[in-house]
């Protein structure tokens, strides 16, 4: 029996902040030295339609946040022949202000989000401003406008969107943090998005230090391996490395755009 069409994935990047790798892992890091965070949103194409997970953050919230924005995340898209006007779902993997903010660019799509994310951002847990500070109340705000337009599909755990196309709450990061499953000519890649941004998060066990439940982050990973058909089928959420692991669809969008349903280069 043939199995679902291969799907081709692109992450495409907007966004940059110089750090060091101390502010990275629980507990620091004893050889500390720098270790940026790239942004990204991602783009799934294929003959079952098009899938956008995550939205990134807007220009002026970046500013504010101390953030390099390099592009609108609709212009990235565009590069790689996505219009966001005409997508019809986007996946929010949680509404931290650099995967849920720019909903208004997305005006046809349905928008799937865990029950526990909503609940969280929502709920008691946003009275605590060391747990609200990665949220834009403004973001948070229009998702409820989207529920309230009909625009909202709510997932309680694991879920298939489609053929070949698998959710999945894994928390930890948030309360209802969710990674995305895809199929490709590679086999199951899975984005993590933040269930792990770094490698390093993953590969040493060592969660990174924005965490709402740190015994889910880590039980995470496990899920991450038991999804993904190898460990070089995850891809983190904030890692530079992928776009040096990953090749450009094109060589005008290099260090902009990675192709994820390729093996990964030979480092």
């Amino acid at each position: 029996m043939s199995g679902p069409e291969p799907y081709e994935i692109y992450a495409v990047r907007y966004g940059h902040l110089e750090r060091n790798a101390a502010a990275n892992f629980i507990g620091g890091d004893p050889h500390d030295g720098p270790m940026p965070l790239d942004y990204f949103v991602w783009a799934i194409v294929g003959a079952g339609g098009t899938y956008v997970l995550d939205t990134g953050f807007k220009s002026e919230v970046g500013t504010r946040r101390g953030r390099e924005f390099l592009a609108d995340p609709a212009e990235g898209l565009a590069a790689i022949g996505v219009t966001t006007s005409d997508v019809e779902d986007v996946i929010i993997s949680h509404m931290h202000y650099d995967h849920g903010g720019n909903l208004e660019l997305f005006p046809k799509a349905r928008f799937h989000i865990q029950d526990d994310e909503m609940a969280f951002a929502t709920g008691r847990h946003m009275c605590h401003g060391t747990i609200s500070h990665s949220f834009e109340a403004a973001d948070v705000m229009t998702m409820v406008e989207r529920l309230f337009q009909g625009r909202v599909q709510f997932h309680d755990g694991d879920a298939e969107i489609a053929p070949g196309i698998t959710l999945h709450r894994i928390g930890g990061h948030t309360m209802g943090l969710q990674v995305m499953r895809i199929w490709t000519k590679r086999g199951w890649v899975v984005l993590a998005s933040d269930a792990a941004h770094f490698y390093a998060n993953m590969d040493e066990g060592r969660p990174y230090p924005v965490v709402f439940n740190t015994g889910e982050m880590l039980e995470g990973f496990s899920n991450l391996r038991r999804l993904a058909s190898s460990p070089d089928h995850i891809i983190p959420g904030h890692d530079p490395l992928v776009l040096e692991r990953y090749p450009a669809p094109t060589g005008d969008l290099k260090g902009i755009v990675a192709r994820l349903d390729v093996e990964p280069k030979v480092t």
